[in-house]
C-alpha cells in the first residue's frame, strides 16, 4: 500500500505515555528509500506529562543523558489510510534501543509483551473497547458542553452534534475501525462510542487513532473532545475493556450458558484480577482526577469486587454462550489503553499461572460490599502500592515500575505546586 502512488506522506507514530500518537510526517518516497528500517526521535516522547513537559529522572532518557534519539522502527502490515487528509497514512512504530532490543517501558511494547505472554500459555486475547468522553463547544465564553440537557439513549441530537457523529461514523469506516455504536450518556456533552471485538493489540491501535480521528473532525466543528475521568462534580467517563481468552483454535476459553458453573479458566483471570491489580493502579487510573470517578452509586466502581451483570462491581461478568466475557469498568477516560489493558492482561495471566481462585460475587449492593477490598483514595496511595510491589514488578518488570512509578510522582507534583480554579472560587469571598 505504502508504495502506491496515491500515499504522498506517512506518519509514523509511536503511543506515548497519555495514549496519544507522536511521532513525524515524512514525505513517502523519501521514507521509502531511507527508513523502512527505522527513523530516529527524540526519547521524551516516552519521558514528557501531559503538557507535554520533558519529565527529567527516568532510567532511560533525561537531560543527565541529553534526551537523545531512539530508533522507531515501522510495523508496514500495520498501515491505515487518513480519510479526511488525502494521500497521508498511518503507520505504527516500536521504539528500539540502539542494539536493537526493544524499548519495554513502550506502551505498546507492555502490551504485546503481556499478549505474548498469554500466547505462550496457550491463549489469544480478544478485545472490545467502550470509551465515554465529553464533547465540548468552543465560545466566547469558553468551552461548554456541546449540549445541556439529558440525552441517555437518545436519537435525536443538536444538528452540529449530528454533523459530527455523522463525520466520525464515516471516517471511522473509511479508516477500517469496525465500531458498534455511538450514543449519547446521560450527562451534558457526554459521549459513548463502542467498537467491535476483536484481537487486543489491533482493538488499542483502533481506539488510538479514534482519539486521533475525534480530535481532529471535532476541531473542524468548533468542538474538543475531553477524556477526563471526571469533567465535572458527580460525573464519571469511563474506558471500559471487555476481555476474553481463545484458544488457537479460536474456542473461547470463558464460554459459559446459563445454569452452568463458570469455567476454570474465567475463574483463575478473575482471581489475578482482584489479586494483582491492586498492585497496579497508576497504570489504569494515572492522574488524581482518575481517583474523583470512583464514587458511590455513579456506576463507577468502588471496590475490587466482581458479578454477574453488575455495574456496580469493578469486573463484571456479561454476555451469553462464545460472547461471555469480563468487562473490566476500572480505568477512566484519562487511562492510557495500552497500559490498563497490559496492567489487566498481567494479572489474569497471573491468575492463571498460580491457579487462584477468587472470592465470592458480590449479589447485592457493589458499594456496600465489605468483603471487597476498597479501591485507593488517590494517587499517591496508588503510587505506594505500585513502587514497592513485588507482584507488580515481577509481572512487568522492574524497568516499568519505576517508569511509571516516576511519572506518577511527576503528576502528583504537579497537582502539589498549582492553584485550580475551585480553589480561588473558595478562596477569594
Amino acid at each position: 500500500m505504502l508504495k502506491d502512488r496515491a500515499v504522498t506522506d506517512i506518519m509514523l507514530a509511536v503511543p506515548d505515555l497519555q495514549g496519544r500518537l507522536l511521532g513525524k510526517t515524512f514525505n513517502a518516497p523519501v521514507f521509502l528509500e531511507r527508513m523502512t528500517d527505522g527513523a530516529e526521535m527524540c526519547s521524551y516522547v516516552l519521558a514528557t506529562d501531559v503538557d507535554m513537559t520533558p519529565l527529567d529522572g527516568f532510567d532511560f532518557t533525561g537531560w543527565e543523558q541529553g534526551f537523545g534519539d531512539f530508533l522507531v522502527t515501522p510495523d508496514l502490515d500495520n498501515v491505515r489510510m487518513l480519510p479526511y487528509r488525502p494521500g497521508t497514512a498511518v503507520v505504527f512504530g516500536t521504539p528500539v534501543h540502539d542494539d536493537g532490543t526493544a524499548v519495554e517501558v513502550a506502551p505498546r511494547r507492555m502490551l504485546e509483551t503481556q499478549i505474548e505472554r498469554l500466547h505462550e500459555l496457550g491463549y489469544v486475547v480478544k478485545v472490545g473497547v467502550e470509551s465515554e468522553f465529553v464533547l465540548y463547544t468552543d465560545g466566547p465564553s469558553g468551552r461548554t458542553p456541546a449540549w445541556g440537557e439529558q440525552l441517555d439513549y437518545g436519537l435525536q441530537h443538536p444538528p452540529k452534534v449530528s454533523d459530527v457523529f455523522r463525520h466520525l461514523a464515516d471516517a471511522m469506516r473509511d479508516v477500517g475501525i469496525v465500531h458498534e455504536a455511538i450514543k449519547t450518556e446521560s450527562a451534558a456533552g457526554q459521549t459513548e462510542v463502542t467498537f467491535a471485538y476483536g484481537e487486543a493489540l489491533k482493538a488499542c491501535d483502533d481506539y488510538a487513532v479514534f482519539r486521533h480521528l475525534i480530535r481532529d473532525i471535532a476541531g473542524r466543528h468548533s468542538m474538543v473532545p475531553g477524556f477526563m475521568a471526571a469533567p465535572e462534580t458527580g460525573v464519571g467517563s469511563g474506558l471500559h475493556l471487555h476481555v476474553s481468552l481463545w484458544t488457537e483454535r479460536d474456542e473461547s476459553g470463558f464460554a459459559h450458558h446459563r445454569g452452568q458453573e463458570l469455567p476454570p479458566l474465567m475463574l483463575r483471570a478473575v482471581a489475578g484480577l482482584l489479586s494483582a491489580l491492586p498492585h497496579m493502579g497508576p497504570l489504569y487510573a494515572p492522574t488524581p482526577n482518575s481517583y474523583k470517578r470512583y464514587q458511590p452509586h455513579s456506576f463507577a466502581p468502588v471496590r475490587y469486587s466482581w458479578g454477574f451483570d453488575h455495574r456496580g462491581c469493578a469486573i463484571r461478568v456479561t454476555g451469553h454462550g462464545d460472547g461471555t466475557h469480563l468487562e473490566v469498568r476500572l480505568a477512566g477516560a484519562d487511562a492510557n489503553v495500552y497500559l490498563a489493558l497490559a496492567a489487566y492482561l498481567a494479572a489474569m495471566a497471573h491468575g492463571l499461572e498460580e491457579e487462584l481462585s477468587p472470592r465470592p460475587t458480590c449479589d447485592g449492593d457493589a458499594y456496600q460490599d465489605r468483603a471487597s477490598i476498597p479501591l485507593y483514595a488517590d494517587l499517591a496511595e496508588a503510587l505506594q502500592h505500585f513502587e514497592h510491589s513485588t507482584i507488580a514488578q515481577c509481572l512487568l518488570g522492574k524497568d516499568v515500575v519505576r517508569h511509571y512509578a516516576h511519572a506518577a510522582r511527576a503528576e502528583l507534583a504537579w497537582y502539589r505546586t498549582h492553584v485550580t480554579d475551585m480553589e480561588r472560587q473558595r478562596g477569594i469571598r
